[in-house]
């Protein structure tokens, strides 16, 4: 019988038009050309990410789901709509401006076969002076004026800019018009979908050399104007070996902690647990356990795995299933 154990995955590199290299910064492999997304946590059929360590060394997140499913998961944590892992981890580097875009929920009929809606957060890792994103409508700006706008070629009149720094954490609920902009490093976590629409992409080719697809009308159909509940924070000020709530949603509950002194803490046979290490490094221990951590890593801790400790200097994103 397999021991419940801290699993690691090898991450799936995106080449993307608006990454870089950003991501090697963190003892990543990437293979050539513009790497926007490091899937690090995936259960998709664009990214399934395997097992690199311990017994299960190999196996897919699919295989793991097949062989354990509800035990690993959690009783909260497996999808029963499609049966896949309900969340979706990423690394992003913003070389530069994503398209601007939109996701629907679950509900929206035009949904692909099988996939389901996107509410994700997003963590900034890192900024550079004068970095941005683009967060949410003005105010007054409804379907018929954004549609006129995007006709017209001004959909950025309709957009709010908003400052970013490293720290900042973002919460963007599925219909709410958003972009990363250039010069941003983050860390993402999403339900488990790969559907994005694209409102207004800068009229630039795509790594093809042709225009890349946008999708207005699905835009304009799933787009909440009168907002679906966004919100932001600053997140500093967390003493230490404390969790601070950073974004809560039907789909994931993530707090971000700073670890100065040995942490005990346990699963619960409700949820596997997430932890992205966003900053320092320390240990990872568990029972029969301990291995070394550093920024820029991922792990998923089994519902039944109970108590593990995290020790060292560093700054921790935990991540369940509500």
């Amino acid at each position: 019988m397999t021991k419940a154990y801290p699993l690691q995955f090898k991450a799936e590199m995106k080449e993307r038009i608006w990454g870089g290299r950003a991501l090697e910064q963190f003892g990543l492999e990437l293979p050539e050309g513009p790497i926007g997304e490091g899937w690090m946590i995936g259960d998709h059929p664009n990214g399934t990410t395997k097992v690199m360590n311990g017994e299960l060394a190999g196996l897919g997140l699919d295989d793991i789901r097949e062989k354990f499913g509800r035990e690993f998961f959690g009783t909260q944590g497996f999808s029963e709509r499609n049966g896949r892992f309900p969340l979706l981890i990423k690394l992003l580097d913003c070389n530069d401006d994503l398209s601007i875009q939109v996701h629907p929920t679950d509900l929206y009929e035009g949904l692909p076969e099988g996939e389901l809606g996107k509410t994700e957060m997003w963590y900034i890792l890192d900024a550079k002076p004068g970095a941005k994103i683009i967060y949410g409508l003005r105010d007054g700006v409804d379907r018929s004026v954004l549609s006129a706008a995007i006709a017209e070629g001004r959909v950025m009149d309709c957009l709010q800019e908003v400052p970013v720094e490293a720290g900042d954490a973002f919460y963007i609920p599925a219909g709410t018009v958003h972009a990363l902009c250039a010069g941003v490093l983050v860390a993402e976590i999403q339900q488990n979908s790969d559907t994005t629409y694209r409102v207004f992409d800068y009229n630039r080719p795509g790594l093809d050399g042709k225009p890349r697809e946008l999708h207005v009308e699905d835009s304009l159909n799933v787009i909440a104007y009168e907002g679906a509940g966004a919100t932001r924070m600053k997140t500093d000020g967390i003493g230490a070996n404390e969790w601070l709530r950073i974004a809560a949603s039907p789909y994931f509950i993530v707090e971000k902690g700073v670890v100065q002194a040995p942490w005990q803490l346990s699963t619960s046979p409700e949820s596997f647990v997430i932890l992205v290490i966003a900053e320092g490094s320390g240990t990872l221990g568990w029972e029969g356990g301990k291995q070394d951590v550093k920024a820029g890593e991922c792990f998923l801790l089994p519902a039944s795995l109970g108590q593990y400790e995290l020790d060292g200097r560093m700054t921790v994103l935990r991540s369940v299933a509500p």
